[in-house]
């Protein structure tokens, strides 16, 4: 299992490596900074997409005093605990670091806003090993993921590469749904990582709609203010699923959930067909 282990790092570590040789370097546009809602109110610019970010505080706030309060989430694997708490601490943090660089955007300020972001992505990979691959390696791997994330955006800042933080930010996006769906899931509720991360995406498409979305609602709310309410939702989720969720005795991936209901709904209505062929059947026969 550590030679299995070694070698799939090795990979990683050569694909990556391949990556940065083969593609050309991504640098930070200024027109990222550009959003389509700079008014300002009450004295604050940017206001919306100021104000948007309290909604990270309060759910990161929430989740960390269950995490703490008498056990209430019944966290019980290694390193389940410092995993959730970091991913609530990221989330909590977003609050003050996208409000700092939204009152007044540039590069400097970007750093602030991405790295809680980052904190709360590897936290959310490292607690999918724990629960799904294998609990020592997910609780190892967390401090690595963490220095990664950091890593990346301390790259982009003296760089001016985009490259590893995209690859830190949209490998958990692709590969969180693909393992919550593919392998066994300790707990029950794990639809809701789903939910989690079908939010994220949308949040991901009013970002990049930020201007258009301005203009057809009137300039009435920004794509990048909806992005952050949108964005807000995914600790929202995992919240619930936390309060939710209990051992999952089946151990039944939610692939083989999904075949096994569609294969009764089949059965069902088939037993149903046969039973409404055999009624018209004997129907015709009486009269």
């Amino acid at each position: 299992m550590r030679r299995r282990t070694l070698y799939a790092w090795g990979v990683a570590v050569v694909c990556f490596v391949v990556l940065m040789i083969v593609t050309p370097a991504i640098p930070q546009s200024e027109a990222y900074h550009d959003f389509a809602d700079q008014r300002e109110f009450l004295g604050i610019p940017n206001f919306l997409n100021v104000v948007s970010n309290f909604p990270f505080l309060v759910v990161g706030l929430i989740g960390l005093v269950l995490c703490y309060y008498g056990n209430y989430f019944k966290l019980s694997l290694q390193g389940e605990l410092l995993g959730w708490t970091c991913f609530f601490v990221g989330v909590a943090v977003v609050a003050f670091g996208s409000s700092y660089y939204h009152l007044k955007p540039d590069d400097a300020r970007l750093v602030w806003d991405r790295l809680p972001m980052t904190i709360a992505f590897t936290s959310i990979v490292a607690i999918f090993i724990i629960e799904r691959v294998d609990e020592q390696k997910g609780m190892i791997s967390i401090v690595p993921l963490l220095l990664a994330g950091a890593l990346s955006i301390l790259y982009w800042r003296f760089f001016d590469d985009l490259r590893p933080y995209a690859v830190i930010q949209f490998v958990p996006c692709i590969a969180i749904p693909i393992m919550a769906i593919l392998l066994p899931p300790m707990y029950t509720h794990s639809t809701y990582w789903l939910w989690a991360a079908a939010f994220y995406l949308i949040a991901k498409i009013e970002e990049a709609a930020d201007k258009p979305i301005y203009t057809w609602t009137h300039h009435v709310v920004s794509g990048h203010t909806l992005k952050h309410l949108c964005a807000a939702m995914v600790p929202v989720f995992l919240t619930l699923m936390l309060a939710k969720r209990t051992i999952n005795l089946e151990r039944q991936s939610l692939l083989v959930t999904w075949k096994v209901s569609w294969q009764h709904y089949r059965g069902k209505n088939t037993r149903g067909e046969t039973c409404e062929c055999t009624y018209t059947t004997v129907s015709a026969v009486e009269a």
